[in-house]
């Protein structure tokens, strides 16, 4: 089974890479899953620029049917997003834009970071978006209040110990949606 990391920030020089990569390890040592983190700053797609409903999946530019191969591959998803304005940043909202099958009953954990609210609005924000997707958002979730002060001095998340504990039965859940799912599919 594949998970996918994404990192939902694309702007120079964030902070927020620090925690998708910590996610990516935490995925890897809970060893349920074949991780990859997928980055959007690295895949840099336009404004949503298809002619045709993503629902029907007739595209015609390559970087939505690249951004199609990536995203059919994954099992599973963690969303690692920042809050942004009480909500999650618009480089999240296009990317889930630009596909609709694709995303289609495959569960997805929300890991979200940010100063004193600690990214829950972004995350409550997300959670009809996914549901029209028809994803699956698991009830275990990570919030990280302050994040900042997690980072070291090179840049480092180093999460407490309730983020840690989260991310696991986060994992966890997601082990037993995707293979649930795995016959909607």
């Amino acid at each position: 089974m594949l998970l996918q990391i994404i990192a939902a920030s694309t702007r120079e020089g964030r902070k927020g890479i620090a925690v998708a990569r910590w996610m990516r390890q935490l995925a890897e040592q809970h060893g349920g899953f074949d991780v990859e983190l997928v980055d959007l700053a690295e895949v840099g797609l336009p404004l949503f620029d298809e002619p045709n409903h993503p629902r029907l999946g007739q595209y015609v530019h390559q970087h939505t049917r690249d951004w199609s191969a990536v995203v059919s591959r994954a099992d599973a998803f963690v969303i690692v997003t920042p809050e942004y304005n009480h909500s999650f940043p618009a480089s999240l909202k296009n990317a889930l834009d630009h596909l609709h099958r694709e995303w289609a009953h495959k569960p997805v954990g929300l890991v979200s970071y940010g100063g004193v609210s600690a990214g829950l609005r972004a995350a409550t924000a997300l959670r009809p978006v996914l549901a029209s997707l028809r994803m699956f958002p698991a009830g275990e979730a990570v919030s990280v209040p302050n994040f900042s002060q997690h980072l070291t001095d090179d840049g480092e998340f180093v999460p407490a110990a309730s983020a840690e504990a989260a991310g696991k039965a986060m994992l966890d859940e997601l082990v037993r949606l995707t293979g649930a799912l795995r016959e909607l599919r």
